[in-house]
């Protein structure tokens, strides 16, 4: 696959994962296309082969090599499915003026300047009183509406929106009396509002993905933070276990997590137990005792891979002014002195070592003293399972943005590096 093959291909998959949930799916479906087998959490799981575990907005993938033992160690690439957005509050119908509005909370850090004045959806999931869970997606049906500058003169020297007042959309004109958010979202998903007994609904953009610049090196798309990472490592595992190709020494693993924008403080987060879950379970499908599993661990590795800073060429001051990544440079090895991300020296010389036998580039990034970095899953996988973890990822501009920016390069590299990872005993 090109580059311009994978990203393609990545416009597809972040067209198809409007919500958490819609990207596991699409994940499953295409995991499941590569001869993967989804597994239930309350069956008894088959020690070998290529299997997946989905658990609410997240989804786990491995493939176990026949010849693998019980201190066979992990070589994992773990990332997120969320991103920054708007989610649907309870009594979601509201109004005025002959406006329908929509109750909305805001989820994570979104850029809120970014989602004004954008045809949007609501995505997510909607689960009937007896447990089943439905997807569902409007397409088109709401928006932010700017004030007029003739009605804020201000506006360009300030922009500030209260969260509360500011961010209600409008997706139609009546009286809130008279309609019902909760049952046109159950008509596009084909149900009885009725039955309807809870929902996990976001706003997503409408707009598709765009390749664009002088030479068409820019990709612009809505939640590559972190669909970028997810895709890449979808990518790398389907080429990695395929037949005939498979590494016989480690057990590749793609855990992406949901609820990173928001702490990872979930039983789909990276803070709670899944991926231990899936790791001891198959560590015991192997034979394992809780020895083995711990010298399994000790020779396992995590790339935490999630999006990250390339330097703003209007902000420049913002960035540390010897480490200035760029979009089409490679994917990003994030490092911090306080640990917001895990990479230490040993794990950036693995990282080095792979990108080498790869034959990608890949950049270094820190933050300027004075602007904090964020945190990612690194430290968190690394200090819940003792594995060594190296925070990397797609360099973009816009992060958190309604609609983000990276390099067409770059996640193809990602997806390049992380293949050689899924073969290789680091």
């Amino acid at each position: 696959m090109t580059s311009v093959e994978h990203i393609q291909d990545l416009r597809d998959f972040i067209e198809a994962s409007p919500s958490s949930f819609h990207a596991a799916h699409e994940a499953a479906r295409r995991l499941a296309a590569a001869g993967f087998t989804r597994l239930d959490e309350r069956a008894d799981w088959p020690a070998h082969g290529k299997h997946f575990v989905i658990r609410d907005g997240a989804i786990i993938a491995w493939a176990v090599p026949e010849n693998a033992t019980a201190t066979t160690g992990f070589n994992i690439l773990g990332a997120h499915t969320d991103s920054p957005s708007f989610k649907l509050k309870p009594k979601p119908t509201t109004g005025r003026f002959g406006w329908l509005q929509a109750g909305v909370e805001v989820y994570g850090g979104p850029l809120l300047n970014s989602w004004l004045d954008r045809e949007l959806q609501f995505a997510g999931r909607l689960v009937d009183l007896d447990g089943t869970e439905t997807l569902v997606a409007t397409g088109p049906l709401l928006r932010f509406p700017q004030l007029a500058i003739h009605l804020d003169r201000g506006a360009n020297d300030g922009l500030k929106l209260d969260k509360q007042q500011h961010m209600n959309p409008i997706w139609g004109q009546g009286h809130p009396g008279t309609a019902d958010l909760l049952g046109l979202l159950a008509e596009r998903a084909g149900l009885d509002a009725d039955a309807i007994g809870g929902y996990d609904i976001v706003v997503a953009d409408t707009q598709p993905g765009q390749v664009f610049g002088a030479n068409n090196e820019f990709f612009a798309a809505g939640r590559m933070d972190n669909l970028t990472s997810v895709h890449a490592g979808l990518a790398a595992l389907i080429n990695a276990a395929a037949p005939g190709t498979a590494a016989d020494t480690v057990i590749p693993v793609l855990a992406a997590f949901d609820h990173e924008e928001i702490g990872s403080g979930s039983r789909s987060g990276a803070c709670g137990p899944l991926l231990e879950d899936i790791l001891v379970r198959v560590s015991d499908g192997l034979g394992a005792s809780a020895s083995d599993r711990r010298r399994a661990f000790s020779t396992s590795f995590c790339l935490s891979a999630d999006a990250g800073h390339a330097v703003h060429p209007n902000y420049s001051e913002r960035h540390d002014p010897a480490n200035l990544p760029v979009l089409g440079g490679g994917p990003l090895l994030k490092i911090n002195a306080n640990q917001r991300y895990a990479t230490d020296a040993t794990g950036a010389a693995i990282w080095a070592g792979l990108c080498s036998a790869a034959g990608a580039p890949y950049q270094e990034f820190v933050s300027n003293n004075d602007v904090p970095c964020g945190s990612t899953i690194g430290p968190l996988t690394a200090t819940r399972l003792g594995i060594r973890t190296v925070d990397v990822g797609t360099p973009l501009l816009s992060m958190h943005s309604a609609r983000e920016l990276c390099g067409v390069e770059d996640p193809f590299h990602l997806a390049r590096i992380t293949e050689t990872f899924f073969r290789t005993a680091v």
